[in-house]
């Protein structure tokens, strides 16, 4: 149903069939977005955007108290002003907004907009519930639908009305693919830029959020991991300057942690729903062609004949050297899917993630809520995590940090 009401006709590169316009919508985005290059060009604005948020943590605790700091929403702050910046051009938030009450109101509204909790129901797996119209749920993707469209079509017509499709290494998203229309015409209509950016707004902000929220979690009710992640940080980095993107390859126990916050909670456990093409046999089961597959990622995770002690925090298992090259160990780690259908945007989670938990690590002290007790919460609580949008701990500045911060 979701594909039916949000995905322009199915153009949209994740819910696109097998086939051409497929092919050519992934190798648009990568080129556009998540190739090393683009990555590269674009990791000043990562930069910047953490730096906004460490100036606002800091700011109201510079006196050296320990304050309780709502880690969803600056988390949400950090990726949604990427993903925009990126898209096109300019942040969301501006940073004197950031910590009043106008910075948590567009937070709201776009946790309501690009929340993908909507996009599975039950209608799908009970079609007969759509034919009744239950709950009213196909109504409010229409009306949803309509609310994303008119946000998208404000972006090309602001664009199509300006000056800005100049200068290509510094160009947005939107303002690229305008400037390429004129050359492919038949292919890049304004449809195919909408459902471009909708990938954007909801695979690539989302998922970053919640994978970057549960590593802070775990950390939190890890402290021996935490204060290992914080020494190869002031080992590798120091205190003189922020870990940077270039950074990341040198902090192997920070990529651990990342890696084993997405086995235990990955962002999509059950992946995007696959289509088989043809009849096939999966596990002993006959599937026949057209039938919907989910692939559950969150059990393959957890399951105990593939991963040692799969319900602990362990990031030492991903140590191992030359452990994630290995073609057995990719069919039993697949936070992002597998194969050509695999999420293209990877690795922009990963520097996103890692970016925002090492300079979290890396500049201030924290400490879990009191009252929150043992924070390493199963997947039913989870859901209820994620629906409340909030996170609290207890941070203040690292003395050894507190002469960065204050430059920042």
């Amino acid at each position: 149903m979701a594909g039916d009401r949000f995905s322009y006709n199915y153009t949209v590169v994740g819910i696109a069939p097998y086939g051409h316009l497929w092919r050519v919508l992934r190798r648009l985005l990568v080129v556009e977005s998540f190739s090393f290059n683009s990555l590269q060009r674009t990791s000043f604005i990562r930069e910047e955007e953490i730096k906004m948020i460490l100036r606002s943590i800091y700011r109201v605790s510079k006196n050296g108290s320990l304050i309780r700091v709502d880690l969803n929403y600056w988390i949400s702050v950090f990726t949604l002003n990427v993903i925009m910046r990126m898209l096109v051009g300019r942040c969301s938030i501006r940073e004197e907004d950031a910590g009043e009450e106008l910075g948590m109101q567009i937070i709201k509204e776009f946790r309501e907009m690009f929340a993908s909790g909507i996009a599975q129901n039950l209608c799908d797996f009970f079609p007969i519930l759509r034919w009744i119209g239950y709950k009213g749920l196909e109504k409010k993707m229409i009306s949803l639908h309509k609310k994303r469209d008119k946000l998208f079509q404000g972006f090309i017509d602001e664009f199509q009305s300006s000056d800005t499709l100049l200068d290509k290494e510094k160009k947005a998203l939107i303002a690229n693919l305008l400037a390429s229309k004129e050359k492919e015409s038949d292919f890049l209509s304004d449809d195919i830029i909408k459902g471009i950016a909708l990938i954007m707004l909801t695979a690539g902000r989302e998922t970053s959020t919640l994978t970057t929220e549960w590593a802070m979690l775990l950390l939190l009710n890890h402290p021996k991991a935490l204060q290992k992640l914080r020494t190869e940080i002031d080992n590798s980095v120091g205190h003189g300057r922020l870990v940077d993107e270039s950074d990341i390859p040198k902090l192997p126990y920070l990529r651990c942690v990342v890696n084993e916050t997405l086995r235990l909670y990955p962002a999509a456990p059950l992946l995007i729903p696959h289509h088989a093409s043809e009849d096939c046999r999966v596990g002993g089961y006959d599937i026949p062609k057209g039938t919907i597959v989910l692939a559950n990622a969150w059990a393959v995770h957890r399951d105990p004949k593939l991963w040692e002690q799969p319900e602990k925090f362990m990031p030492e298992r991903f140590e191992a050297k030359g452990l994630m090259d290995k073609e057995e160990f990719n069919s039993k780690f697949l936070p992002f899917g597998i194969g050509r259908r695999a999420c293209p945007g990877a690795n922009l989670g990963i520097r996103n993630v890692s970016l925002a938990v090492g300079t979290f690590i890396q500049c201030f002290d924290w400490d879990k809520v009191e009252e929150d007790g043992e924070l390493d919460v199963n997947f039913s609580n989870r859901m209820s995590l994620k629906k409340a949008n909030h996170l609290e701990a207890i941070c203040s500045p690292r003395q050894e940090s507190i002469q960065l911060l204050s430059q920042l």
